[in-house]
């Protein structure tokens, strides 16, 4: 299987807050993810969802949440913690979705992407920026990037573009700005880590995208898993040499320190006090990496509990109506798609259901999801029971925590996504070896 198929198998699969008045009033109704049309220039045809949540602070920050290639807007809403840190610390969050492109991922490849105001997705992206500064009082001095595989990627490409509206991203299994540039979409020489450059080298790169700029650089968190099967972790690297470089910065750590077992954290600056780079590396883990989103919370400086609050009015936006789907990045090429699905429910200290479906399969295997859905009680984690056919093998699973790869394989939730209110539901994905595509699930509250 060549890198394309693989990232494509990878994924069917980051000031202080202005002062206002508190308003003494009802609890609100609870926020949703509204899209909104007719935003500005939009020359990639991406769609916009916006999440406010019901209170924001006075002046907002902005966060634009990118997702991975063949998900969308709604997807990296639904898989990802951004929304409920949104709840916490009263910021507006961006999820922008790919129309265009057949796989879904964001242009980080054509010279339109890597040149300020240049064209394609970065421009889109950057009226929606406007667009909530405009109608919803969003600070222009605090406006962040994040995102995952692709959206990583778009990470790094929006800060290049744009340095004097970002104050900062954190990108997760990206790599360095510019690296996949070229004629078509896919860059298998970067995606394979065969692109290595000096550190000025990789920084002139990003000071050409916006030719004379001499103002303030955005800081930069990045992540990556030393076992990363889609992009090497080769890029970890490189991205480290690029922005130490950009931000004028020695490429010797100010500090190391481990987060948790098996992660090294290293952070540059002029001082410990100073950090503009900070990267994590994760010692045995693969492309579909643990998305630490209160961690790039806190590196943007927005983790302060709400005290003085404004209530929100809501856009004029028409809402979603797109099912959740996978927090990973794409799907395989595919020869015939058939769908089964298979819903049992248990009881533990709530209840949950599982929903198993078969998307796509070929002749010798097959990716499937399956939909978690709690029942009319909050639950705090789930285990599923996924029972395969004889002979079938999992080969990669995302959204979950597996034990075993065949027969009776239980699966439970990842760190980011057991906890589900009423009604709620998450997915979790696999790619299986094997032609049997039938299986039973049933679902457990943990």
């Amino acid at each position: 299987m060549n890198v394309r198929k693989l990232l494509t198998a990878a994924l069917a699969l980051l000031p202080a807050f202005a002062v206002g008045l508190v308003l003494l009033a009802p609890p609100a109704a609870a926020a949703s993810l509204q899209e909104v049309t007719n935003f500005g220039t939009n020359p990639s045809s991406l769609r916009m969802f916006l999440y406010i949540p019901t209170t924001v602070t006075a002046r907002p920050a902005i966060v634009v949440a990118v997702h991975y290639c063949h998900g969308d807007g709604p997807a990296f809403f639904n898989g990802s913690d951004f929304g409920r840190l949104a709840d916490q610390y009263g910021f507006i969050v961006i999820f922008p979705s790919v129309t265009q492109a057949p796989d879904g991922c964001f242009d980080v490849a054509s010279p339109a992407a890597l040149r300020r105001n240049g064209g394609s997705d970065p421009v889109g992206i950057m009226s929606m920026v406007t667009y909530v500064q405009q109608r919803h009082n969003g600070d222009p001095n605090r406006v962040y990037a994040t995102g995952v595989s692709s959206g990583g990627m778009m990470t790094n490409v929006l800060l290049g573009d744009y340095p004097d509206v970002f104050k900062a991203g954190s990108a997760f299994a990206g790599v360095p700005f510019a690296c996949f540039a070229g004629p078509v979409s896919w860059n298998d020489d970067c995606a394979k880590g065969r692109i290595t450059m000096t550190p000025q080298q990789w920084g002139d790169l990003v000071r050409n995208a916006f030719p004379g700029y001499t103002g303030p650089r955005p800081r930069m968190q990045l992540w990556h898993g030393t076992n990363d099967e889609v992009l090497s972790y080769v890029n970890f690297g490189e991205a480290i040499k690029q922005w130490t470089n950009v931000l004028g910065v020695s490429q010797t750590p100010v500090s190391t320190d481990m987060p948790q077992s098996g992660w090294t954290r290293t952070r540059y600056g002029t001082s410990t006090s100073n950090v503009v780079v900070e990267a994590t590396s994760m010692l045995g883990v693969p492309h579909n990496l643990p998305v630490q989103a209160a961690a790039a919370i806190h590196f943007f400086g927005l983790d302060t509990p709400l005290t003085s609050t404004t209530t929100t009015s809501r856009p004029p936006t028409t809402t979603t109506s797109r099912p959740p789907t996978s927090t990973t990045t794409s799907r395989p090429p595919t020869t015939t798609t058939t769908t089964t699905t298979t819903t049992t429910t248990t009881t533990g200290p709530g209840t949950c259901s599982a929903a198993y479906a078969v998307s796509n399969s070929w002749g010798t295997g097959f990716v499937a999801g399956v939909r978690v859905t709690a029942g009319a009680t909050t639950i705090n984690g789930w285990r599923v029971t996924l029972t395969l056919a004889s002979g079938v093998t999992i080969v990669n699973l995302w959204n979950g925590v597996n034990t075993g790869t065949s027969g009776a394989v239980p699966v439970t939730n990842a760190g980011y996504n057991g906890r589900l209110t009423p009604g709620q539901t998450t997915e979790f994905g696999f790619q299986a070896n094997g032609g049997n595509t039938a299986a039973t699930v049933s679902c457990t509250a943990l």
